[in-house]
């Protein structure tokens, strides 16, 4: 796996989002969100996933036009998504979420009929680099089984919490599974077993193989408050977005189906809380100083900027078979890269 430049890969998905007929504006988001995954050290939300985006192009189940349809109650923002790109439809919601509880407020919105919204954490970070506050929520295919169960009934159902300080975004992102299923397709791409304890197969026994695994389910994180944590969030989902829910849940991981999981944004602008930023940060570097002498300690988000300033310098380390591939869809070959 030969690392490839940052703004080659760019250059590549950007072109191959454009012969899929993306608009310009629309391409810079996906391809942005996708290279910020790869840069933070989330390859298996990262380039990895662009050809299926322009397969769904392709098989008209994903529009690259569209925008979503907004409806308003209050400070609720109902948002249909017309099949549009995961990243297109969440930063034009977020946007106007942000408008209007600029000055001080809380803003919600719930989101159906949206593609995939990659990592999470380049929404949480938007949003905390113009001094607001996200919570963000979202639900997928049926991946992960119950604590004590042996077949796949909610989703990773992810999490992301981003909030401004003085020393820039604290921003956490973490599914409500022990892993994503992501990161079982990583494995897979590279025939790399997964650790013990991770998955169950089709017929619900424990295993290390990562084909066996994604025709299988997911543990969830730290057992059964894992369990309950990942199931509250799919009901909450549920309640505000009326999407579909578990096993119904279609168009994250194929390339063929309409997608019709919810995604949920909660903005909230501390207007009246100004000053706390530094103390924010002040804390967050305690934090980090609490370890035993010689020994740091990572508060989230740390891991993910280290990766970007050496990703940034080496350049992504794209599997070969995935690089290849990325150069066909750009109408490159390897020489033209």
């Amino acid at each position: 796996m030969k690392p490839i430049p940052f703004d080659l890969a760019r250059s590549v998905a950007l072109e191959a989002l454009a012969r899929a007929n993306v608009p310009p504006a629309h391409a810079l988001l996906q391809a942005d969100l996708l290279l910020e995954a790869e840069l933070r050290g989330r390859p298996s939300h990262g380039l990895l996933r662009l050809p299926r985006v322009i397969e769904r192009i392709a098989n008209g189940v994903t529009d690259p036009s569209a925008t979503g349809r907004h409806a308003w109650a209050g400070n609720f923002l109902r948002v249909e998504g017309g099949g549009g790109l995961g990243p297109v439809i969440a930063v034009r919601a977020l946007d106007v979420l942000m408008d209007k509880v600029a000055g001080g407020g809380v803003a919600v919105a719930a989101i159906r009929g949206n593609n995939h919204l990659g990592m999470l954490a380049w929404y949480a970070e938007r949003v905390a680099r113009r001094d607001m506050v996200l919570i963000g929520l979202c639900n997928s295919e049926a991946l992960v089984h119950p604590w004590a169960g042996r077949r796949a009934m909610l989703g990773t159902n992810p999490v992301t919490v981003g909030v401004p300080t003085t020393a820039g975004p604290f921003v956490m992102d973490m599914a409500t599974s022990l892993v994503s299923m992501g990161r079982i397709h990583d494995h897979a791409n590279q025939n790399q077993p997964i650790p013990q304890g991770w998955a169950l197969d089709a017929d619900g026994n424990p295993t290390t193989d990562p084909h066996a695994a994604r025709l299988g389910s997911i543990a969830p994180f730290g057992g059964p408050k894992g369990y309950a944590l990942g199931l509250a969030f799919e009901v909450l989902i549920g309640a505000l977005t009326d999407c579909a829910l578990g096993p119904e849940v279609r168009g994250t991981l194929d390339s063929t189906e309409p997608c019709n999981k919810g995604d949920v944004f909660i903005v909230i602008d501390p207007h009246s809380t100004q000053g706390t930023g530094r103390a924010l940060a002040d804390y967050l570097e305690a934090v980090r100083l609490s370890g035993a002498p010689g020994a740091g300690v990572a508060v989230p988000g740390d891991r993910a900027a280290a990766s970007r300033t050496e990703k940034m310098r080496d350049g992504l380390p794209v599997a070969t078979g995935i690089w290849r591939r990325l150069l066909e869809l750009a109408g490159r070959d390897d020489h033209g890269a």
